[in-house]
């Protein structure tokens, strides 16, 4: 018998833990957020990826580029029209793809192992030394700033951000032990993680599709953190009561910090203030004393929260406070978080993925700080019918900051509309002066293209498509 047929009789998640380059991995939604990243650790760790997405997008052209085999639908033939000894030898499948994804369907038909990322995750990293990055805010961000702050300081982690930063990407299989990874609570994925370093930024209820009560969205969290390794840290904000109660709900035999600006946390931000580039600047202190000047270059206060979180991460990868908070100065943001999407006719467009209304609220409120009285159009996408309906009052009252409002309709991502909530009665539940209903993307853009002056700010916010109705302002305007 070769080498090869041994290999062969070796189950999945061997020869995965191995990077076996025989090794066929097929992942079904591959052009999704929480997907395209593994595809891209996976090519670089020298298996064969493939996989397959209802439409082709820029991630899959990404992927594509790569050497990986997309395929641009999802279809049972995709697996069945090949020779067995190419088929795949695990299928991974996203939280989208539903029981009825003829695709899945055949997987399984033809016996092939069909996984979640919780499943996956759990042995793709079960040799790496992991940083995970939960909560249910700033996860992107922080991790982002952590895979920042080690690359700038000669360490080459591991990463799986939810979003694109520039220079890296979202994604990369890393030569160091160290793994950073943004551990998303959505279908529980977390709580396939064993993390030597968890980060917990915060804990809000959210996903009511997938956590029917505060207390099942709490317990979830708890888990996750009693799955620290032993001789590992937890790092959480002091700032946050849900992150706090984490402290009495999930014990830990390893080291607890925290990070905030509450007088007790261990790292502290002293003299938060706006600097002349309208982000924050602080003291930090290390239980009390004077540690290092975080200086930011993205605006929000939450921002002055998510660098402490990368600064004290970085500090246990052994990098240097002096160092970490110098990477973290030249840290300019992700896709899709304040991003700049540019300037016309003297009207700024910036992006952001708020669709929680903490935050919205928080997006705006770093809007107002970084523009001052500048006027401030909210283009809102309420995402998801079953978070509209169990945070509509928190939603209605999250637009503070801005000047105009305008709400679109609500993105139904992995769920039907019933016809019994609409766009149209989270207006009727806001008590903003200058707050409307639009209903079409390309609507907005024109209203706009006509409502805007010289000096005005527009900030689409929203997980879903809102980002185009900036883009196509900016073309409306140019023309």
């Amino acid at each position: 018998m070769t080498a090869s047929h041994t290999t062969h009789k070796l189950s999945w998640q061997n020869r995965l833990s191995q990077a076996d380059p025989t090794l066929r991995v097929h992942l079904l939604g591959i052009g999704g957020a929480g997907l395209t990243p593994i595809a891209t650790v996976l090519q670089e760790s020298g298996v064969i990826v493939s996989g397959s997405d209802t439409q082709a997008s820029a991630r899959t052209q990404a992927l594509a580029a790569q050497g990986i085999r997309v395929y641009p639908s999802q279809a049972g033939e995709n697996l069945t029209d090949l020779p067995p000894d190419e088929r795949p030898d695990v299928v991974l499948i996203s939280s989208a793809v539903g029981a009825d994804n003829p695709e899945r369907q055949a997987a399984e038909a033809l016996g092939l192992p069909v996984v979640k990322r919780r499943d996956f995750l759990a042995v793709l990293l079960a040799a790496r030394t992991v940083i995970a990055v939960a909560g249910t805010h700033g996860k992107s961000t922080t991790t982002a700033m952590i895979v920042h702050t080690l690359h700038e300081n000669g360490i080459d982690a591991g990463y799986i951000i939810g979003s694109d930063l520039p220079g890296y990407g979202n994604a990369h299989n890393g030569s160091t032990e160290w793994f950073v990874i943004e551990a998303d609570e959505y279908d529980r994925m977390f709580l396939g993680l064993t993390p030597q370093v968890s980060v917990i930024t915060n804990v809000e209820w959210d996903h009511p599709d997938c956590y029917p009560t505060e207390a099942s969205f709490q317990r979830a969290f708890a888990q996750f953190v009693e799955q620290t390794r032993p001789d590992g840290i937890v790092i959480s904000c002091g700032d946050d009561d849900g992150a706090e109660e984490l402290r009495t709900l999930a014990p830990i035999q390893g080291w607890w910090i925290s990070y905030g600006m509450t007088a007790d946390a261990e790292l502290r931000a002293a003299t938060p203030e706006v600097a002349p580039n309208g982000c924050y600047r602080t003291e930090i202190l290390w239980w009390g004393a004077p540690l290092t000047t975080l200086s930011l270059c993205v605006p929000g206060i939450h921002n002055v929260w998510n660098g402490m979180a990368a600064l004290a991460a970085a500090r246990y990868c052994g990098v240097s406070a002096a160092d970490a908070a110098s990477a973290l100065s030249r840290f300019a943001g992700i896709a899709r978080r304040f991003e700049w999407k540019g300037e016309v006719n003297g009207v700024t467009v910036i992006d952001d993925y708020a669709h929680h209304p903490t935050e919205v609220l928080a997006t705006l409120s770093a809007a107002r700080a970084r523009y001052g009285d500048q006027r401030i159009w909210a283009v809102f996408q309420p995402h998801t019918f079953s978070r509209t309906r169990q945070m509509l009052h928190e939603m209605a009252t999250s637009f503070a900051h801005a000047d105009r409002v305008i709400v679109t309709d609500i993105y139904a991502a992995r769920e039907k509309d019933d016809g019994t909530l609409s766009a149209a009665q989270l207006v009727a539940a806001s008590d903003h002066p200058a707050i409307q209903h639009i209903s079409g993307l390309e609507e907005i853009a024109d209203y706009l293209a006509e409502s805007v002056a010289s000096g005005d700010v527009v900030i689409t916010l929203g997980a879903g498509t809102s980002y185009r109705i900036g883009e196509m302002l900016l073309e409306k305007l140019e023309a």
